[in-house]
């Protein structure tokens, strides 16, 4: 009887501090759990519980040294320290005292300490629940910073006059409030409203940050984040400085089955005066019928040296893109429709291939009476220039101004493979392809050519595995390949085959042209040499070694391709991966000892406190890639933690050719559970007739805790 009598006060003392239904907790008040280690009678009326008072209910527990029921005043006194934990574990209230009436209506909390999701804390003289969606507290500070009990203020907090906490739309108001940095008043706002961390998505100002710009000035970016709904959104960003004015934006819009996403900004400035300059990206994916995906990708810009001189975009070419994909295990379909906008000086909409359609289909059979693979596919292209011009124009480059094209290709191969004795591996390919051209508004090239290019293709391969003494494994595969295909070059124009890499990947190809404007044909040969080295330390080694050989010489070849003449370059290409996060990836084409034609190599050592990586890059020049000038450079970028909450980070691009730096930049941020600053320096050091070199300086500062989860336990500091 006597726990029955205190089991309900306390249910709707902790209903009311959990700010839920005091009278559906107490009609449950049979699944509910009390333990202290005294329960009571004092006289007729009180009804005392003490030593380790302990209530659960639905996975919320409510803990204190000693409650009090008076049923004569219909009070509960509750002596703490009073811990409140909700099932969740989002809200977690401490106390020293708690005075509350009959009804729990109302009540006074004492020495009030909150703590929202484990990253805000606010600490009150006192708290009043005036129902259960609202709690007021007096004299309160706010602050998601680690805060120590010698006296010493957080970093920083908010000092109000009233703070009030609105539960149903996770808000808090706050009246006469105070911001502090160390403790010192940095400014103070009548009014102000915050999300607490539970609510991810709430409608006002974001983090801001001061930008200085050689071009633009100096301006603060102020975003404004507008919540549409449950699935849409809005943020808007002024942008003010002595050069612009400008107006940020981003539409955000989730559907069943995609998503939307609008980005763009509108200025008027000084570098353009009396002219409103601007720039969009729209970008989107859905998902259709018949597992087909849609996606599009719109880039546009009212003028060309926006993009780069507001660091919204370091592209030369804008594409537009919108395009229906399907991807299955033995199927593949696409069909795209492409735009190009270029920026480049030395180019212009009207005479390059501005508008691209594209269609390709692509199917795996497995016949068993046959064995091995069946593969169709077809593809429709055509790509349209603005111009009308039949013949070239008076630029420098002898590309006919109007030429446009169409063509339609069909190809069919068998593929299998078999294991021979010695364990050689035979590998064959029979097949042949359907090619079909009209070109339009060109002068040197007929209107229509057609051709069937048959082809045949065997590979050799001879793995071989060696383990050692110390558990070292060796694979050594020398790989062979006789291949031929039939028929003749066609009359039409080289649009799409105008750069062809040779790599490791397209070593053992039967075309390695990019697109099937062009063909190799004729009998030809590779060989090649692939090693690769396991180590039970974690060292890993691959290299290839490989060329090509022909019965005569591609003229489609530029020399810069490597594959050029009867017999390519020399290829080489290895990677080296340690187990300390050290890696190395490197590719070269030799001409012969003292010449190369292309070399990139990649190194990156990642750590848990170090992320750095350096890349190095020579092409040498080839006027048939319109690249009249040796091309080499070094880059470098890195992130490394300083120090337990600072991060560091720097990037590099120089240009060995002209001895110059192309790009530099770096960034500081520090870090921890209530606070980001970031600040960043970068210059850019081409120039064009349209963009000028520019330093741009960026400085944010962000409170952690009011954005949804910060994520900043483990930059956590602590108390000495």
């Amino acid at each position: 009887m006597r726990r029955s009598l205190l089991l309900r006060p306390i249910l709707l003392c902790w209903a009311l501090l959990l700010g839920g239904t005091a009278a559906a907790l107490a009609q449950a008040s049979d699944t509910a759990m009390l333990a202290a280690d005294k329960v009571y009678l004092d006289g007729r009326d009180r009804v005392i519980a003490e030593g380790r008072v302990e209530a659960l209910k639905d996975g919320n527990r409510l803990q204190a040294s000693r409650i009090v029921y008076d049923r004569n005043t219909e009070r509960l006194a509750i002596s703490g320290p009073i811990t409140l934990t909700e099932a969740s574990g989002r809200v977690v209230l401490l106390a020293d005292s708690a005075d509350l009436d009959a009804d729990l209506r109302s009540g006074l909390i004492r020495g009030a300490r909150m703590m929202l999701d484990q990253q805000v804390q606010l600490a009150a003289y006192q708290m009043n629940r005036l129902d259960p969606r609202y709690a007021q507290l007096y004299k309160a500070t706010v602050t998601s910073c680690h805060v120590c009990g010698d006296g010493r203020p957080p970093l920083w907090q908010i000092r109000a006059r009233r703070v009030v906490h609105d539960r149903d739309e996770r808000q808090l108001y706050f009246d006469d409030a105070r911001f502090e940095v160390m403790g010192v008043p940095v400014f103070w706002m009548p009014r102000l409203r915050l999300p607490d961390p539970t609510l991810k998505r709430a409608t006002g100002f974001l983090i801001p940050s001061i930008k200085r710009s050689s071009l633009l000035g100096t301006g603060l970016r102020w975003p404004y984040f507008i919540r549409i709904g449950d699935h849409r959104d809005l943020t808007l960003t002024p942008y003010v400085s002595d050069e612009t004015r400008t107006l940020e934006f981003r539409y955000r819009q989730a559907y069943r089955n995609g998503r939307v996403t609008v980005t763009g900004a509108i200025s008027y400035d000084d570098l353009l005066p009396n002219t409103f300059r601007g720039y969009l990206e729209v970008q989107g994916a859905f998902d259709l019928p018949q597992d087909f995906k849609l996606a599009f990708d719109i880039e546009a810009t009212v003028d060309d040296a926006y993009p780069t001189e507001y660091d919204y975009s370091d592209k030369d070419r804008l594409d537009s893109e919108i395009s229906v994909t399907r991807v299955r295990r033995d199927e593949y379909i696409r069909g795209a429709l492409t735009h190009y906008h270029s920026m480049r000086v030395t180019e212009s909409d009207a005479n390059i291939p501005s508008l691209i359609g594209n269609v390709a289909y692509e199917r795996r059979y497995f016949p068993s009476f046959l064995g091995g693979e069946i593969r169709m596919g077809a593809e429709a292209h055509s790509h349209y220039r603005y111009s009308d011009r039949p013949t070239d124009g008076p630029d420098a480059d002898s590309i006919v101004d109007g030429r446009d094209v169409s063509r339609i290709n069909a190809d069919i191969a068998w593929l299998n493979q078999w294991t021979l004795p010695l364990g050689l591996r035979l590998g064959a390919e029979v097949g042949s392809a359907f090619d079909s051209f009209h070109t339009r508004q060109s002068t040197g090239l007929p209107a229509s050519a057609s051709a069937i290019a048959p082809r045949l293709g065997v590979t050799l391969r001879l793995p071989l595995r060696k383990v050692s003494a110390n558990g070292v494994i060796h694979v050594i595969e020398p790989v062979a390949q006789v291949a031929w295909t039939g028929g003749n070059d066609l009359s039409v124009a080289n649009d799409e085959s105008t750069r062809v890499e040779f790599d490791e990947g397209n070593l053992l190809s039967l075309s390695r042209f990019p697109s099937p404007d062009r063909r190799e044909r004729g009998l030809r040969g590779a060989v090649g040499f692939n090693w690769t080295r396991l180590a039970p330390s974690g060292w890993q080694s691959q290299l290839t070694i490989g060329q090509v050989i022909r019965a005569t010489s591609d003229n489609d070849f530029h020399l810069s391709s490597g594959l050029s003449g009867r017999s390519s370059d020399l290829l080489i290409a290895g990677q080296l991966r340690a187990p300390a996060g050290l890696s190395l990836t490197a590719r070269g084409i030799f001409r012969d000892r003292r010449d190369l034609t292309k070399v990139e190599a990649r190194a990156a050592w990642i750590t848990p406190k170090v992320a750095v990586g350096a890349s190095y890059l020579w092409l040498d020049d080839d006027p048939a890639e319109d690249r009249l000038n040796l091309l080499s450079e070094w880059a470098l970028d890195g992130t490394v933690q300083l120090a337990q909450n600072w991060l560091g980070s720097a990037n590099w691009r120089y240009d060995l050719a002209t001895r110059s730096t192309a790009e530099a930049g770096f960034g500081v941020t520090y870090t921890n559970e209530c606070v980001e600053m970031e600040f960043s320096a970068s210059r850019r050091f081409t120039s064009s007739t349209i963009v000028t070199p520019s330093t741009e300086f960026s400085f944010t500062v962000g409170l952690r805790g009011f954005s949804g989860n910060a994520n900043g336990q483990r930059f956590a500091r602590t108390c000495k």
